[in-house]
């Protein structure tokens, strides 16, 4: 089992055009993003859309990245 916590995000406000609310994003996996009306929502969010992208990675046996 991977540990989430040692992968590193950025977390950016999105503005009222992009519908308000946090962007999150893991600078090593470049297909996973998530969002969230409050940064904690974000980072909560974040998590899951990590937890997919390593499963997706891995049932199609491709290389997931180490943090």
């Amino acid at each position: 089992m991977r540990n989430l916590d040692e992968y590193p995000f950025e977390i950016r406000p999105l503005t009222p055009d992009e519908g308000g609310g946090f962007l999150i994003s893991y600078p090593d996996f470049s297909e996973c993003i998530s969002d969230g009306e409050t940064v904690e929502e974000a980072i909560a969010n974040g998590r899951d859309a990590l937890t997919g992208t390593i499963a997706a990675l891995e049932s199609f046996e491709r290389p997931v990245p180490l943090p």
